[in-house]
């Protein structure tokens, strides 16, 4: 690896665990508006990255993407939802789930106005010095909200579009669905691997990113 490029990465990296870490709060979050203390109980409804990371979806995959040069995805370690507190568990969470790709969205709306106002700022020395870090942030970590919010959404479990599309199937289909879970894993590495992964993420996140930029 050139060590030049260890600042971006470095970069890129802590954008991740910022985004990781809203993504997984707004999961306790939702979940605790909707009745069900659990998450909130254990610890999770906190920006505190230490209690949302996940060995595989935190590191392992992050660090395989920088070796790819691939785009940066990842994940957290689930937020426990405990269906008994929920009035209606298919809809609540299914709103759950949608929380975390919301929250990266809002992240990147605000990434977007960052990199619009930040080349606002007075031209000088000290504020080059200054900018041209924040700049660069800036567009690393819309970018990487933007592929978690899309990546989130893909229909692949443990992926929260997983739980949406089993919120919405009759039950008997959801149980059925439920099944896929056990491969999900495989599923998602054959789909990195494979290249299939940026083909079906680049053009949603494209779009995305257009409409806010």
């Amino acid at each position: 690896m050139d060590i030049g490029n260890i600042g971006p990465i470095v970069l890129a990296f802590i954008g991740l665990l910022l985004a990781l870490t809203v993504h997984e709060a707004a999961h306790a979050w939702a979940a605790s508006r909707l009745g069900d203390p659990t998450a909130r109980l254990q610890g999770r409804l906190s920006l505190n990255p230490a209690v949302h990371i996940d060995p595989v979806g935190t590191v392992l995959l992050p660090l395989l993407a920088f070796a790819m040069n691939a785009p940066i995805i990842g994940w957290a370690k689930p937020v426990p939802v405990d269906g008994r507190y929920l009035k209606n568990f298919r809809r609540d969470f299914m709103w759950i789930a949608l929380a975390g790709p919301a929250s990266n969205v809002l992240l990147a709306i605000l990434a977007s106005v960052m990199l619009r106002t930040l080349p606002l700022m007075p031209v000088s020395v000290g504020a080059i010095a200054v900018v041209e870090p924040l700049l660069q942030f800036a567009f690393g970590f819309f970018r990487i909200n933007i592929l978690l919010a899309v990546f989130n959404m893909l229909p692949v479990p443990p992926l929260d579009g997983s739980n949406v599309v089993a919120a919405l199937l009759p039950p008997s289909m959801a149980q059925q669905w439920d099944h896929i879970r056990q491969y999900g894993i495989f599923i998602l590495y054959g789909l990195m691997f494979s290249g299939v992964l940026g083909t079906l993420i680049g053009p949603p996140s494209r779009f995305l990113s257009g409409l806010l930029l």
